[in-house]
């Protein structure tokens, strides 16, 4: 029995908005997401607040999240919509 289909494991990451790191604990990731940061997530952003005469920017905070899927691929040699083609 010839595998013929090499479905490939992808990884999405992507980072919630940055937000004061008091508000961070509540964000969720999107939909599907699963949130790899935990507490109030990274101090690793600035996020910023306009008054009438400045721009204030202060460090902030966010999440990382991760979505897994997988994308149907033919194994190497096979093609088609089903990769019975050789």
């Amino acid at each position: 029995q010839v595998k013929k289909q090499c479905d490939q494991r992808l990884l999405i990451r992507m980072k919630t908005k940055c937000v004061p790191c008091s508000l961070n604990l509540d964000t969720q990731c999107p939909a599907g997401y699963t949130k790899i940061t935990n507490g109030t997530g990274t101090p690793d952003c600035r996020y910023y607040l306009e008054t009438k005469t400045h721009t204030l920017s202060f460090l902030g905070c966010r999440h990382r999240c991760v979505k897994e899927f997988e994308q149907p691929e033919c194994c190497q040699g096979h093609w088609g919509p089903d990769c019975m083609g050789e």
